[in-house]
């Protein structure tokens, strides 16, 4: 995938709608549906609370990282390098595991959506949707092929929640008075589902896009703040019509069962047949556009081992292989491995708070890696507290691996 910096100011505009939708579906993946279902069954209206703390979360970490990465005009790892050598090898090896990794998951679960959409056998599904996303990156165009399809199924992937959102009938009264004073707070829940939807390749993608299509230096800082806050505001709208949806099932008195397909048991109790079959619409959506952003965001990493890797047609190949590379170990296994899948979600847990941290020190005290740019205290104030709660969650991520092994 070349780099568009000598492209027209309409294509750097698609390329940055492009950018906002990858961030926002890269945090909307089939992990992220299971996590909210899960956690809307166990605790109600007062989910609303560790939903609001990942946007807020989600707005710190994401103003920060685009805003350093596109004035700088480097890539994360590019960034970590020039500031402690060595460390951005580091990060770019977790991210190509973990991306890696969650990618298996990621095929599964579009096989998962076919299934319950058509009812295609999941591996079919998921074969069948590995081809779609590897037909994006053959093509001349794959940049904008790319943007074109996360923009599209992004939208479909809202309409379709917002209206099993509506069929459900959730008390929305109740729900945003507990996002901000919650009967009961679940700190396992809100550090879960923080790194699941911020941690790990999710932290990199909108801003490495933003690279590709040449929206980089100080000059582009004002088009750049507005970007980040849309993929918030696209992500928090997303994530709270899925938790509304949940909750207007469990609100109504139907029991999911959580160790099935509690979401899929939830859209058909809103909305019969057809909420199912939007069911398996929208977690096909959110995979493939995982499967497209997992896959984007971590070759993006590969140029830190190989610097043919950086950009044009090798790059497009290499984002074919980490594809099909994921689809064949799903394909083999028949499902997305949990031992593995523990693996990357600690992972994830730890490439947040590395990553950031050295973003953060690069804006603070690097200032000639951001061309002179005077960096808002504020931003870095803000990024700091969330640094720390980033790091308490890798300690956490980090002893979950342990406890995983010594079991």
């Amino acid at each position: 995938m070349s780099t568009e910096t000598t492209t027209p100011a309409r294509t750097r505009r698609t390329a940055l709608i492009g950018a906002i939708f990858l961030m926002a579906t890269s945090a909307i993946g089939p992990g992220f549906i299971t996590q909210t279902t899960t956690f809307t069954a166990k605790l109600g209206a007062a989910f609303a609370f560790g939903i609001l703390m990942s946007i807020l979360v989600d707005f710190v970490v994401q103003m920060n990282i685009w805003r350093i990465i596109s004035v700088s005009g480097k890539r994360a790892h590019e960034i970590a390098n020039a500031v402690v050598p060595g460390a951005g090898h580091l990060l770019a090896a977790l991210v190509i595991l973990g991306g890696l990794v969650f990618n298996i998951g990621n095929v599964a679960g579009s096989g998962l959506g076919l299934n319950a959409a058509l009812g295609l056998d999941p591996k079919i599904g998921g074969l069948i949707s590995a081809v779609i996303a590897i037909s994006i990156f053959v093509v001349k165009r794959a940049g904008m092929a790319m943007d074109r399809l996360l923009i599209v199924l992004g939208i479909v992937m809202i309409l379709l929640t917002l209206y099993v959102t509506i069929v459900s009938g959730p008390p929305v009264g109740t729900a945003l008075q507990q996002a901000v004073w919650p009967d009961e707070i679940d700190f396992a829940a809100i550090t879960t589902i923080i790194g699941g939807t911020v941690g790990g390749y999710i932290t990199y993608s909108g801003a490495h896009r933003l690279l590709d299509s040449g929206t980089t230096g100080p000059e582009h800082t004002r088009e750049v703040t507005r970007g980040a806050l849309t993929g918030i505001a696209v992500t928090g709208l997303m994530r709270f019509l899925l938790f509304l949806a949940i909750l207007g099932v469990v609100s109504g008195g139907v029991a999911l069962n959580t160790k099935g397909n509690a979401t899929a048991q939830a859209f058909e109790s809103a909305a019969g047949e057809f909420g199912l079959r939007a069911f398996g619409v929208i977690l096909w959506a959110a995979a493939i556009t995982s499967v497209v952003g997992a896959a984007f965001t971590s070759v993006s990493f590969f140029d830190a081992f190989s610097k043919r890797l950086a950009e044009g047609r090798p790059r497009s190949w290499a984002t074919v292989a980490f594809i099909a590379v994921s689809t064949a170990i799903f394909l083999a296994l028949g499902t997305a491995p949990s031992a593995l899948l523990v693996f990357a979600g600690g992972f994830n847990g730890l490439i947040l708070p590395i990553g950031f941290t050295i973003l953060l020190y690069a804006a603070w005290r690097r200032r000639e890696l951001l061309r002179g740019y005077a960096y808002p205290m504020w931003l870095l104030v803000l990024g700091a507290v969330v640094a720390a709660l980033t790091w308490y969650m890798g300690i956490i991520s980090a002893r979950t691996i342990f406890d995983y092994l010594a079991g």
